[in-house]
């Protein structure tokens, strides 16, 4: 199983060029949408939202906004992904109230726990929960390169891009969110030389530190 998750990753890439004629599969598609909602976050609060982007009139008029990268246009379906704006007293509530009716813990458990958090994030400010929230979208497209690659799905990671043309465009603002990752995905093109390059990194020796 290892051998074979090794390969996986091997086998992905940063697609450059993507086939527009090829297509996800819905079942493809839901695949990624519940691995972005199973992510690992931040106390579990979730501060992420992804907006999958399968229109291609939307994806060819986001172009101007990312460093007119065909990737965007090209690939079957683009990937925003978004941090909540309000990170409040109310957002934190609800976080508890869904563990509470999830896992049927008492407030008396969860009450000084919920307290905390709501303390700790009027006390940051926004740029430092911003930052907070980033960080998350990071670990969420981290899982995603990996699902992809698993799922023999292509995929490109992409910072290059203007989020403000995103956030207007897309009226993200009035929904409480403000885009910084981008990601296509979908299936090589045969041309892509870029696929078959070897991968460049350093020894393992040289990245990785092993206590024993």
């Amino acid at each position: 199983m290892t051998s074979s998750i090794i390969n996986d990753l091997n086998w992905r890439y940063a697609t450059k060029k993507f086939d527009a004629n090829k297509k996800l599969s819905e079942e493809k598609v839901e695949i990624l949408k519940n691995a972005f909602n199973l992510t690992a976050t931040s106390y579990g609060l979730q501060p992420i939202k992804l907006l999958v982007i399968e229109n291609p009139t939307i994806k060819k008029e986001l172009l101007p906004f990312s460093m007119h990268q065909k990737q965007v246009q090209d690939a079957s379906h683009l990937l925003v992904f978004c941090v909540v704006t309000e990170i409040d007293a109310d957002y934190v509530t609800n976080y508890f109230e869904r563990v509470q009716n999830t896992r049927g813990t008492s407030q008396t458990i969860l009450a000084p726990f919920r307290d905390i958090l709501i303390q700790d994030f009027e006390q940051k400010g926004k740029d430092r929960i911003f930052a907070w929230a980033k960080n998350q979208a990071y670990l969420a497209m981290g899982n995603l390169l990996t699902v992809c690659a698993l799922e023999k799905i292509d995929s490109c990671p992409i910072e290059g891009f203007e989020p403000e043309g995103y956030d207007s465009y897309l009226k993200l603002q009035e929904k409480g969110l403000r885009s910084v990752l981008v990601m296509p995905v979908g299936y090589r093109a045969d041309d892509d030389f870029f696929a078959d390059m070897k991968k460049v990194r350093k020894e393992l020796t040289d990245s990785v530190i092993h206590y024993q």
